[in-house]
């Protein structure tokens, strides 16, 4: 074992800023921005429509445009989430950062043009490529991360991502307050600073090295891994970490390159795969999207006005983002599994009491009262782990050759569940009210009891002991 690097330097913290900021930020933002604006799109959509057939559109088509508009962000994120594997492997973790922020320009175009061409059709094709972009990111930026990052570090850095996501969906529900850039004229504005995210990446990622890992285990460039790995540690005493390192790459030249199939029929990679796919699905089925994204209509059902229900909004964004820095001080020092469990138990006796308030909320002050808090203690509880642990914790069940294929398939399966939920739930929601909340309930207490069956701790494991485990088949 490796002599531990004590705490953080200047470089690596730069490093991670410059490989999660601009790829995280995409994330997040785009994931609420379009929470507030909903009746102003809405009414643009329809306006839009009326001006070329003539015709007032249906509520309910207008409803399920809005719903493509919305969910199209998931669906891009399946695309891009599919192609992790291929973009890291041929172009690198930092050059895939790099390579896929053209597809940023490219939905700005579409969003940022689409009221002067009067084509929300451009509108969701804007959202469609920023969504395949997010979608990478979720797999390259977290992948970057954990293999720049000490052992005792890992999940501390491997939290950044979703703090970042939390920041930038609370900075989406500021800008997009009424009277701010949610306006008529504004709003193409509003979609397109998701922009700015992106330049800074751009200028900053290139001034630091490519993951080591990556430079020796899938290049086997030994000199260039030595020096990417002395400029992350400000040091040039990385011996041990270096022959660590070694050992694996050495180890992947016996295995075969790791496909799909070998994934599927290797229990000793089958296993971590269903784990990987599992906690990637209760972290969406959890209900937290449709929490953050339909958040504003939540509160108005709850008996709140529509300016309070966009400040309890802010709040929900606000404790989202104070629940995540604990959760990356807590990551190490309670492991992985205690704070899914944790996360995901309380949230499924929040949602069970939250479906009670929200179902007496018309008529009870109380009710609405608790309707909030308890929305807030949902997104509490889904911080302390579920929303961080899932993103990093592929990358610590899975050896070099394993991880860009594992990977593709867990973040495509996660946004494929995020498709789901942002699609049925607002049909759930307007069939079921209140009580679509059961449904997720009964997931939350599904998940935690699999967690704590099936799901290993990886705190301050190497990755070589957390294959060993899968080998000896210890999590049957």
């Amino acid at each position: 074992m490796y002599k531990r690097v004590q705490g953080l330097n200047a470089r690596l913290m730069f490093a991670i800023i410059a490989g999660a900021l601009g790829s995280a930020f995409q994330h997040g933002y785009n994931t609420g921005v379009l929470n507030t604006p909903q009746s102003l799109l809405s009414q643009w959509i329809n306006e839009t429509i009326t001006k070329r057939t003539g015709v007032p559109t249906s509520e309910g088509s207008i409803t399920t445009l809005w719903a493509i508009t919305v969910a199209i962000f998931a669906a891009g994120g399946m695309i891009g989430g599919a192609s992790v594997g291929t973009i890291a492997d041929r172009y690198g973790r930092k050059g895939g950062l790099l390579l896929i922020n053209v597809l940023v320009v490219i939905a700005v175009i579409f969003e940022g043009f689409s009221k002067m061409a009067q084509s929300y059709e451009m509108l969701i094709i804007g959202r469609l490529f920023i969504g395949i972009n997010s979608g990478l990111n979720a797999g390259l930026a977290p992948m970057y991360l954990a293999e720049i990052a000490p052992v005792h570090l890992r999940g501390a850095v491997g939290t950044v991502y979703q703090l970042i996501i939390t920041i930038s969906i609370l900075i989406a529900q500021i800008l997009s307050a009424e009277n701010l850039l949610t306006t008529k004229n504004l709003w193409p504005l509003l979609l397109s600073l998701t922009i700015i995210p992106g330049i800074f990446q751009c200028f900053t990622l290139p001034l630091c090295p490519e993951s080591p890992k990556y430079l020796l285990v899938s290049k086997g460039r030994d000199a260039d891994a030595k020096k990417a790995l002395s400029w992350l540690r400000n040091t040039n005493d990385v011996h041990d970490e270096m022959e660590e390192m070694r050992q694996e790459y050495e180890s992947s030249k016996i295995v075969p390159r790791v496909s799909m199939k070998d994934l599927v029929i290797n229990p000793a990679l089958r296993i971590p795969l269903i784990i990987s796919v599992v906690v990637m699905i209760a972290q969406q089925f959890s209900g937290i999207n449709a929490v953050m994204t339909f958040s504003t209509g939540i509160f108005t059902t709850a008996g709140m006005g529509k300016i309070g229900a966009g400040y309890a909004t802010m709040g929900v964004g606000a404790m989202n983002v104070v629940m995540t820095i604990v959760s990356l001080v807590l990551v190490e020092r309670c492991g992985r599994k205690t704070l899914l469990l944790f996360g995901f138990g309380g949230m499924a006796i929040d949602t069970a009491l939250l479906t009670i308030c929200l179902t007496y909320a018309e008529n009870s002050t109380a009710a609405q009262y608790f309707s909030v808090i308890l929305v807030i203690l949902f997104v509490v509880f889904f911080a302390t782990g579920p929303g961080s642990i899932p993103w990093f914790l592929v990358s610590e069940l899975f050896n070099q050759s394993a991880r860009p294929v594992a990977t593709s398939i867990a973040i495509a399966v996660n946004w494929g569940a995020n498709f789901l939920v942002l699609m049925g739930y607002p049909p759930l929601e307007a069939a079921l009210k209140s009580n679509v909340f059961i449904i997720f309930v009964v997931f939350q207490v599904l998940f935690t009891l699999f967690i704590y069956r099936k799901v290993p701790e990886t705190k301050n494991k190497t990755i070589e002991e957390i294959s060993s485990m899968f080998r000896q088949q210890t999590y049957q």
